[in-house]
């Protein structure tokens, strides 16, 4: 069949500059609204797909992601999500939408076959760090009462496109991205220290997020840690946060505050199991007892892809609609969970490997790709303990953007750097913390 075709389609290759548009518009998306986040994921998605088909018919050679375990697991794990549609306990078309929103992984995948160079990989990185420099330009004008027409009308202060979750899990791991990238010869060096600083100062004292909190925490600790000596990076990665935490919660009215609603609807919840209108702690607790309990009644296959809604409902009974609203769409704020309820323990093993997968490959780049991937990944696995991160229609794909584009960066640089820098750089022993 393949001699059928006629030749000219089997080498259609559209010409580079449209290709590095779309990957520089796919990166700059990452920090724009949903709306433009969802268009350049589906034409990168549609253009992904023709590209590997004309690779594949044309004998082209391996492409860089068939050697990395990030590839061969995000393959599996879609492999696993799509078959349980066959014995799944939600209707067609949810459990449609939940694995669609599962395959946003595959974007990882695809901008690491479609960026083919260095300097793409440079530029690609250049139209994130822009998309996230005006985000965060833009949030900081708002503290500082300057108006902008293109913010939404969020319910808490210094919201530019989503909501205050988002909006500080992202500048949280950018923060470590921009620090552990200054020295790649991608922006100036005061560039990357000036934005790290002003992501942290906004996400600890302006955002509300306290997933946001643990985050820059995570990521100032990996910072400290490997700007010391070898033998002071155990006792840095301990005491860096708590001298933060300590010093933010007798410096910072609005910390002291979070924290102590946390503790108080946390201790509601364990007394009465009643979840308020506005207990966003209390809400996540009884969504977690309610997973355990449907991962407890099928541990091995789960209840299948989009199913998570419509079984919390049913455990919970009469008070469900009050609490999960209306449709089956909900999730639990918690991806380890989400994906026991839907595959069985086999599901939280699946992300446990995909974050270990992540890890191992980064620890074949070179050391500044390193630092920031290892931040991003520890990033993902914090945020994915509170919040679905990677179901999440925004904040996964922000996930999904950064581990590509780094990987591309890291890959290109290690292949023009030669066999004996990338041999070196896979013999360094790095603290990994994950």
């Amino acid at each position: 069949m393949r001699g059928m075709l006629p030749g000219r389609l089997l080498k259609i290759d559209p010409p580079w500059s449209l290709r590095l548009g779309l990957i520089c518009l796919v990166a700059l998306s990452a920090s724009l609204p949903i709306a433009w986040v969802s268009i350049s994921k589906a034409l990168l998605f549609v253009y992904g797909l023709i590209f590997l088909l004309s690779r594949s018919w044309t004998n082209v050679d391996k492409d860089p992601p068939n050697v990395l375990w990030t590839t061969r697991i995000i393959l599996t794990l879609l492999v696993v999500f799509a078959a349980s549609l066959v014995w799944t306990q939600a209707d067609l078309e949810n459990g449609l939408t939940a694995f669609v929103r599962h395959a946003k992984l595959m974007s990882t995948i695809l901008l690491v076959t479609l960026i083919r160079s260095l300097c793409e990989a440079r530029v690609a990185v250049i139209a994130y760090a822009g998309g996230q420099s005006f985000l965060l330009l833009s949030s900081w004008m708002m503290f500082l009462g300057i108006p902008i027409p293109w913010s939404v009308d969020a319910p808490t202060p210094y919201i530019v496109f989503s909501s205050y979750l988002d909006q500080s899990i992202m500048f949280a791991t950018g923060a470590g991205i921009a620090w552990h990238l200054q020295n790649e010869r991608i922006w100036a060096a005061w560039a990357g220290v000036g934005f790290a600083v002003l992501a942290l100062i906004n996400v600890l004292l302006l955002l509300e997020g306290r997933s946001g909190y643990i985050i820059a925490l995570t990521s100032l600790s990996l910072a400290a840690m490997w700007a010391l000596p070898r033998r002071l990076r155990a006792a840095t990665l301990v005491a860096t946060p708590l001298m933060v935490a300590a010093g933010l919660l007798v410096g910072s009215d609005q910390v002291q505050e979070r924290v102590t609603k946390i503790f108080a609807e946390t201790t509601t919840y364990a007394k009465t199991h009643h979840v308020g209108e506005r207990d966003s702690s209390a809400w996540r607790l009884n969504a977690w007892y309610r997973s355990a309990q449907a991962i407890q009644e099928e541990p091995l296959l789960g209840h299948g892809v989009g199913a998570w809604t419509p079984v919390v409902k049913r455990l919970q009974g009469n008070d469900a609609k009050r609490i999960f609203g209306e449709g089956n769409l909900s999730n639990p704020h918690q991806e380890y969970l989400l994906w026991g309820v839907e595959l069985g323990i086999a599901g939280i093993l699946l992300l446990f490997a995909l974050v270990v997968g992540v890890g191992k490959d980064a620890l074949g780049l070179p050391t500044n790709t390193r630092r920031a991937t290892v931040s991003v990944a520890v990033a993902m696995a914090v945020a994915c303990f509170f919040n679905s991160a990677l179901f999440h229609d925004l904040l996964g794909d922000y996930f999904c953007v950064t581990l590509g584009l780094l990987f591309a960066l890291g890959l290109h640089t290690k292949a023009k750097a030669g066999p004996s820098t990338a041999t070196a750089a896979l013999q360094t022993k790095e603290t990994y913390p994950a």
